[in-house]
């Protein structure tokens, strides 16, 4: 029943209000705090979405800039533990149909990394097999400013998070996927800043 609570709060009233045009980008009060760090992460994958057998995922690049100094300012992005295993990778997980991509990705990246920010558009959608089982995944990645750390969130005991710059985070990452999602990341900053 607790499971089944959490859910349905998350989706009916939490991700709406991170994705309002009313609220600040800057304004996360703390009651919304406190009730993201304790939601159930959502598990099982009865609600999960399939194209033609393969398995639907969405994921975030958390980034922020790091003032060095200059005024050019250095991007730095967070990786997250595997929670099975010794890699480091970006928050994904199922996108389930209830939800939004957007939405899913956002979830995901508060319950898997504790960040919370603004979802850019879509960096592209790549196609890699699974490792335990025989089917293909669908994986979407979407940039996410980072406006706030949470200093609880629902996989905080599971999972551990690092800042790091895009080389760093290029060399750890064991997936290619997400290797090619940060390179278009970077790209699209460039191109930003000129």
């Amino acid at each position: 029943m607790g499971l089944f609570l959490s859910r349905n709060l998350a989706c009916k009233f939490i991700y709406p209000f991170l994705f309002s045009k009313r609220v600040s980008k800057d304004l996360f009060p703390k009651p919304l705090e406190t009730m993201m760090s304790l939601m159930s992460p959502r598990t099982g994958r009865h609600l999960q979405r399939y194209d033609q057998g393969c398995r639907q995922v969405v994921g975030c690049i958390p980034y922020r800039y790091k003032n060095n100094g200059t005024k050019d300012k250095e991007l730095e992005v967070l990786v997250i533990s595997a929670q099975k295993g010794h890699g480091m990778q970006f928050p994904k997980g199922g996108w389930e149909i209830d939800e939004s991509m957007e939405q899913a990705a956002l979830r995901e990246t508060i319950e898997e990394a504790g960040v919370i920010g603004s979802v850019e558009s879509n960096l592209g959608k790549w196609y890699y097999k699974s490792k335990r089982q025989p089917i293909m995944h669908e994986g979407y990645m979407f940039p996410l400013l980072v406006k706030k750390e949470l200093d609880k969130w629902p996989e905080m005991n599971t999972r551990k998070r690092r800042w790091m710059t895009v080389a760093e985070a290029k060399e750890i990452c064991p997936y290619p996927w997400m290797k090619e999602a940060l390179d278009v990341l970077v790209m699209r900053q460039n191109q930003l800043k000129k």
